[in-house]
């Protein structure tokens, strides 16, 4: 048995979150109605996401050595995610987020700032990146992404792509990549077709045997070389949407390790989806398995 059911590399950072009546004018002031500050990032979430629903999961990436760097590895270590490769670079400013929350319609906008010093691939273990049964991605550690998909394929580990965003290396990316969960912007920009059907059709290619396009209360269109199909997104007084996205691939990743098929896995990701969104922030509402399952029971599903 490998020491990790997941590897995940990518975006880790500290969220500021602050909910407010409106969306505030240009030069206007807003009084905040509720605040907090979260561990965030799409792959560390993810890996937060598995780690409660029961799977041993290994966050890789790089923090500044400054407060919001502890921060975000004490979240993690915290929710028993594995820390040990992370790259604390000296002098860096770590990742951060200052996100404001629409109190009426619990949609986000996310004001963020990057490391000036990105995750090198001379800096990745190559034997732990290949300690996991599924390598997962979400593109912001360009170089290193690709090298550790490399490696994956080589070793005939699978690839799960997280696609917010394009990227300059996204095409090389996607070649190594055999589950491919998107945004509708991503699947926009990158196919050029704004349909979620099309969309998703045309990314289910060469070495992508899954792919799938999420598109928030829309829910998501799902595709693999059996089935094609639409799951409506789940029914739950929103408080917050930050974090669905990165929940629900943690979440799906979790069904690609119990060997579910399709249907099942994208339905369960939708419930750990919407149950997280009940909550503020990226990480308060991220069920556990035992939450998830009646949830889902509760629906008849």
């Amino acid at each position: 048995m490998k020491p990790f059911d997941v590897i995940g590399i990518g975006y880790a950072a500290v969220d500021y979150l602050g909910v407010v009546p409106h969306y505030p004018e240009l030069d206007e002031k807003v009084r905040m109605v509720d605040f907090a500050r979260q561990g965030g990032g799409p792959v560390a979430t993810a890996t937060v996401t598995l780690a409660r629903l029961g799977a041993r999961a290994s966050y890789v990436g790089k923090v500044g050595d400054d407060d919001f760097g502890e921060y975000i590895l004490r979240q993690l270590q915290a929710e028993g995610v594995d820390t040990s490769r992370v790259i604390v670079e000296r002098g860096e400013q770590s990742r951060f987020s200052f996100i404001i929350v629409d109190k009426n319609t619990g949609k986000r906008t996310i004001i963020w700032k990057t490391l000036d010093s990105p995750l090198r691939v001379d800096e990745l273990d190559r034997e732990h990146v290949l300690s996991g049964g599924i390598l997962h991605l979400d593109g912001h550690e360009q170089e290193a992404a690709l090298a550790a998909a490399r490696w994956a394929n080589d070793a005939g580990i699978p690839v799960s792509l997280d696609a917010g965003s394009v990227h300059p290396n996204t095409e090389e990316l996607l070649s190594y990549v055999d589950v491919l969960v998107a945004s509708h912007k991503f699947a926009q920009d990158f196919t050029g077709k704004s349909d979620p059907v099309a969309a998703v059709r045309d990314m289910a290619r060469g070495r992508t045997r899954v792919s799938v396009v999420t598109s928030g209360e829309d829910g998501c269109v799902c595709k693999d070389g059996k089935v094609e199909f639409h799951i409506p997104a789940f029914q739950v007084d929103v408080v917050d949407t930050t974090g669905a996205g990165d929940v629900f691939h943690g979440a799906f990743v979790y069904g690609m390790l119990q060997d579910w098929d399709l249907r099942r896995t994208a339905e369960f990701a939708a419930a750990a989806a919407a149950i997280k969104c009940t909550k503020l922030g990226g990480r308060a509402g991220i069920p556990t398995l035992p939450e998830t399952l009646a949830f889902l029971r509760g629906r008849s599903i």
